[in-house]
C-alpha cells in the first residue's frame, strides 16, 4: 500500500515501460503534471528516450510478445513525438 492507503501497481516490466514513457511525455511537455504548462525539457526527454532503447537492447530475446510490443512501440512514438517537440522549439 501507498502512503495514501492505495494498493501499488504490480512490480511488471509493462509498468516499468510504462513509468519512464509518462517520464519523456511529461518532459516533452504531452502530460501535465502540475496546473502551470511546463516548458519541454528535451535533454531529460531524450535521456528517458534512451533509457527505453537501452531496455530493448538489453532484454532482446528475453520478452513475452507484449512486453516487447509495449517497448518497441513506446521507443517509436515517442521518437516521433520528440522530432515534433525539437521542430517546434527550434528557432525559425
Amino acid at each position: 500500500m501507498s502512503e495514501t492507503g492505495q494498493p501499488l501497481p504490480p512490480a511488471t516490466f509493462e509498468f516499468l515501460v510504462f513509468s519512464i514513457r509518462m517520464q519523456a511525455e511529461s518532459h516533452l511537455g504531452l502530460v501535465q503534471l502540475t496546473e502551470e504548462k511546463q516548458e519541454p525539457n528535451l535533454p531529460m526527454a531524450q535521456h528517458a528516450i534512451d533509457m527505453l532503447a537501452m531496455l530493448l537492447e538489453k532484454t532482446k530475446g528475453n520478452l513475452e510478445t507484449g512486453e516487447k510490443r509495449a517497448l518497441e512501440n513506446s521507443v517509436t512514438e515517442l521518437r516521433f513525438r520528440y522530432v515534433q517537440a525539437a521542430s517546434a522549439k527550434a528557432p525559425e
